[in-house]
């Protein structure tokens, strides 16, 4: 089996969909747009530099949608997909994984950003596997069946990208010997799997993964 694994954030996408969505939650009314858009950039910029809390980030970055509850979300993630997201999907993004899908290959959406956020967007690119920061829902007896702001098992960020995948594999019992794998990242975050992977790409590379690859002499993608 060829595996085709994408990154989503400057990867597929030239912005940042979790980013976005904060900042889009501020637009419409559901935040103070001062206080959560400086909260935002701290966590950006902590994972910018690998640093980020992913459990302390979640709770930030889902507040407003617990409160909200489901329908109301769900509606507002709409118009997000809509004015935000829709806009910025590339030609050549949306060209590169359908020539994998084309070639055979399984694609997957691999992101640290959460499955609330990045379902519709992985929907958007034709990909119906995504792996991704699942949440936590209340099933208590009573509860409100919505999503409670806690990540549910592993976060799929850093090293935890490398377990998601192998636990994707070991539910259709495979292992990484199985697949032949490349992986499209932009960012040093996820370096446990470009050097897990067959084929590791270098996509639209920061400064630092820009140079790493060009000492390991992986490909380098600028995608946009």
């Amino acid at each position: 089996m060829k595996l085709a694994l994408f990154d989503l954030d400057h990867t597929l996408l030239p912005i940042d969909s979790d980013y976005s969505w904060g900042v889009f939650t501020s637009t419409i009314g559901w935040t103070d747009p001062v206080d959560f858009n400086r909260r935002n950039d701290e966590f950006f910029a902590h994972y910018r530099a690998g640093t980020l809390d992913i459990h302390a980030y979640v709770r930030f970055a889902t507040a407003a949608v617990k409160q909200k509850g489901a329908i109301d979300s769900e509606a507002a993630h709409a118009l997000f997909m809509a004015s935000v997201i829709h806009p910025v999907i590339k030609p050549q993004a949306l060209a590169l994984v359908h020539s994998h899908q084309q070639a055979g290959d399984e694609v997957l959406i691999v992101t640290a950003t959460n499955e609330f956020v990045t379902r519709p967007i992985a929907q958007a690119f034709g990909v119906s596997e995504l792996i991704a920061v699942e949440l936590a829902l209340d099933s208590a007896p009573g509860g409100t069946g919505w999503i409670t702001g806690e990540v549910k098992g592993v976060a799929s960020i850093r090293e935890g990208k490398v377990t998601r995948v192998a636990d994707w594999l070991a539910r259709r019992a495979l292992d990484w010997s199985d697949v032949e794998t490349t992986f499209y990242t932009d960012s040093m975050n996820d370096i446990s799997l470009l050097e897990k992977v067959t084929h590791p790409v270098a996509t639209n590379p920061d400064d630092r993964l820009r140079a790493l690859a060009t000492e390991r002499g992986w490909r380098i993608l600028d995608l946009f």
